[in-house]
Formats: C-alpha cells, structure tokens, sequence
C-alpha cells in the first residue's frame, strides 16, 4: 500500500500529519488525518477515530476540535478520516445540495448505482482504514475507540454497535440516530439503497441499537447533544434513540446542553471529557 504524506508536523510533543492513499474499498484515493501523541515514541498507544458530518473533510475536526492537547496528556493516537470518496469521476448530489453525495458518505455501503461504484464508507472504516492505520502508525489495535458527530455521529454508533470485535469504546456529539426518520438520512438512504427501507435498517442507529447482539459489551456509550440544537428535533431525535437502547439493555448515557448547538464550539467544549471517557475505557 503507497502512503503519501501530504504534511506532518509538531504538535503537543506528538506529531500530526494529513495523508492520502489509493482505496480499493472506494475506487478512488481517500484522505485521513492522525495525531500520534508523545507517548508513541515508547510503544503502541490506544486510538480513537473521530467520524466527521456532513460538509467535513479530514481536517474539520484535527483543526477546530482542540482535541490533540489533551490527547498528548493522556497518550491517544486520533485518527479523522475524510467523509466521503471524492474525485472528478465520484458521484455527486444530483440535486447540488450540501446532504448527499460528496462530503456525505454516511458510513455505508451503497448497492445502488451510480453510487456503488465508489461509496462503500462503512467496509473502508471497518477494513482498510484498519488496516493502514495499524500496519502504519504506532496504534494499539486491541485498544480502540469510535466516536463522531451528527453524520459521523451515525456512523460511529451502527458501527460501533455492530463492530464489537474492533472497538471497546463509543461515544457521539449530536449523532443522527435515525436515518428511517431523519429528512437527511432518508433522502441519503434512498439513493444510496433504494426505497426498500427494509434495507436501510443496518444503518440506522435505532434499529442496530435496538437488535444489538451483545448489550454488555461497552460499560457506557456515551452521547452528547445540545439543547439548541436547531437540527435536534427534525433530524436528530436522541429520544428515539434513548428509548431503542432502554429496550436493549445499552447502557447509554445521553446528556442534554442547553444553550449549545451543533457545531465545533459544542463539539470543543466537551471533547476533552469523550477523550478521557475513551482513555479510561480502553486503559489508557
């Protein structure tokens, strides 16, 4: 597998670097980020991997999170892959809007066309992403941790719940916990899978938390949303989401800010709290 560096520099005595490498999940070259903390330099430290949302790339959260300060305290690697494939012959939105196509891979694999030629998010996250991290980085593969916002608030929990064997940490910043109900989720869905929504319920949050194999497996998930939210109503719905892990038996523990909303500043705030969350769950 090629690597290419596309820039790396010092950070809170650790190093952070953008990357680019040839997917074969997602036909085209996909882009992450990685801080590697201090504590690297001594052996192979926990990981976390942060899902963006719709409209970010893999520098959104490495650049407005302030995540990599107290990722060097506490010795975690973060890696932030981008959202989407991307690339002249990639798919758009048909429609030219913000919520689908580019930037807004959803975390799934797409079976229709023309989108399933290269929007295939969820086997990249789950597989190849794993696989170029850990076969390049100084990561702790039995250590890992998920976690995302709105979109890749999504995708952190259908993964997270149905990826068992590659994480012991999960947590989300304002997920989409939805996708059946959610006006984003089922306009992205209905391209992406066809109107069979039948099909659509390995990616929604919900209906995977509601199924979910083996509730005992994380001690907490951990999901935070704010209270002014303008997004928290119609496409959000953490009740949905909070009543899906009652019937399950998930240990969620869903914490409403009021005064907050869905951006970085709300994402900024409490990221230090996801870190150390993460960290004490996976032994950092």
């Amino acid at each position: 597998m090629n690597l290419e560096t596309l820039n790396e520099t010092n950070c809170f005595g650790g190093r952070i670097g953008f990357y680019r490498h040839d997917s074969v999940a997602n036909n085209c070259a996909m882009q992450f980020s990685v801080f590697v903390p201090p504590q690297a330099r001594d052996g192979a430290t926990p990981v976390v991997t942060f899902l963006s949302g719709l409209t970010c790339t893999e520098e959104n959260f490495m650049v407005k999170s302030g995540a990599q300060r107290v990722a060097a305290e506490l010795g975690l690697m973060v890696v932030s892959p981008d959202t989407s494939p991307r690339g002249d012959n990639v798919p758009d939105d048909p429609d030219g809007d913000y919520d689908f196509g580019l930037a807004a891979g959803y975390y799934l694999n797409a079976t229709e066309q023309p989108w399933s030629t290269n929007y295939h998010m969820y086997d990249y996250v789950t597989r190849e992403l794993q696989d170029v991290v850990f076969d390049n980085f100084p990561g702790d593969r039995e250590r890992h941790g998920l976690t995302g916002h709105s979109m890749g608030g999504h995708g952190a929990l259908t993964i997270g719940l149905r990826n068992t064997h590659l994480f012991r940490s999960l947590s989300a910043f304002a997920p989409i916990c939805t996708t059946l109900y959610s006006p984003w989720g089922q306009k992205a869905l209905a391209y992406y899978l066809g109107s069979d929504t039948s099909k659509w319920h390995d990616y929604d949050a919900c209906e995977v938390a509601r199924n979910v194999q083996d509730p005992s497996h994380y001690s907490t998930i951990l999901v935070d949303q704010g209270g002014d939210d303008p997004y928290l109503g119609e496409q959000l719905m953490p009740d949905r989401l909070q009543a899906a892990c009652a019937s399950s038996g998930l240990p969620l523990k869903l914490r409403i800010h009021e005064g907050y909303d869905h951006g970085y500043y709300f994402i900024s705030t409490f990221i230090e709290e996801h870190l150390r969350f993460h960290a004490a769950e996976l032994g950092a």
